[in-house]
């Protein structure tokens, strides 16, 4: 697994759902759908989300660990 950052490639909106597919190994429109479905159910989803673009370093600022 990487490293969660919110990647400059291949995002929509802030790369929050790219950032979580690549952490997990997953495609990024199957992670995004997967959140649009999660917002059909009750709870916070779209709080979670901006909390996430808040706390996600972006790919560009953090350091590489190559």
């Amino acid at each position: 697994m990487s490293k969660l950052v919110r990647p400059r490639d291949n995002r929509w909106i802030a790369g929050v759902c790219s950032g979580l597919a690549r952490r997990f190994g997953m495609s990024p429109n199957v992670m995004r759908f997967i959140f649009v479905i999660s917002c059909l159910l009750p709870g916070p989803q779209f709080v979670v989300y901006i909390v996430l673009w808040v706390l996600m370093p972006d790919e560009s600022s953090s350091p590489s660990y190559n």
